[in-house]
C-alpha cells in the first residue's frame, strides 16, 4: 500500500448525452440507465485512488431530484468521501446540461461503497485519505456515520 492521497487526485467527471434510447416514454433518462452510469463513474474514481480493480459493494443512497431529459447531457461527478481498510465511500452527483444554453440542473446523487481488490480477488488495503479541507474532513465523517448505519442494519439481517 503507497502513502495516503487526497481526494482531488481521484476526482472523475464523464458526461453522457442522452439520446432516445437511454430514456422512457416521458423522454426522461431511465434510472437504470443512470445507475448504470453512477456505477461507472464511482468506480473509475475508486479505481484511480486504490490504484487496483474494484467491484461495487453497496449503493446506500440513491436520490433523483429532477429528469434528465433526451438531448440534455448529463454531467457525473465522482469524487472519494473515506476510505475503511479496503472499501471506499465514493459520492456520485449528476447534473443535466442544455447544451445550448448551459443551463444546468441537479438531477440526482449518490452513495457507493466500493472494495479493492488484489491480485488473489480478495480484498485488499488501499491509501488513507489526506485530507485539504474542512470540508473534505466532514465528508468523510458523513460516511462514516453512514458505514455505521450499513453495518448496524446489516447485523440485524435487513
Amino acid at each position: 500500500m503507497s502513502d495516503g492521497k487526497p481526494p482531488s487526485t481521484s476526482r472523475t467527471e464523464t458526461a453522457h448525452l442522452i439520446m432516445p434510447s437511454d430514456a422512457n416514454v416521458y423522454g426522461t433518462a431511465f434510472g437504470g440507465i443512470v445507475m448504470q452510469w453512477i456505477d461507472l463513474a464511482a468506480a473509475m474514481a475508486a479505481m484511480r485512488h486504490a490504484r487496483l480493480p474494484v467491484v461495487t459493494a453497496s449503493v446506500d443512497q440513491l436520490n433523483f431530484t429532477a429528469p434528465l431529459k433526451v438531448g440534455e447531457m448529463a454531467i457525473l461527478a465522482a469524487r472519494l468521501n473515506a476510505t475503511f481498510g479496503s472499501s471506499m465511500e465514493v459520492e456520485v452527483e449528476v447534473v443535466s446540461e442544455n447544451p445550448l444554453t448551459g443551463a444546468r440542473q441537479r438531477g440526482c446523487d449518490a452513495f457507493l461503497t466500493l472494495v479493492a481488490l488484489g491480485p488473489d480477488g480478495r480484498p485488499s488495503r488501499v491509501p488513507p485519505l489526506l485530507f485539504e479541507s474542512e470540508a473534505e474532513r466532514e465528508r468523510a465523517a458523513q460516511a462514516l456515520r453512514r458505514r455505521e448505519a450499513r453495518l448496524a442494519q446489516r447485523g440485524k439481517g435487513g
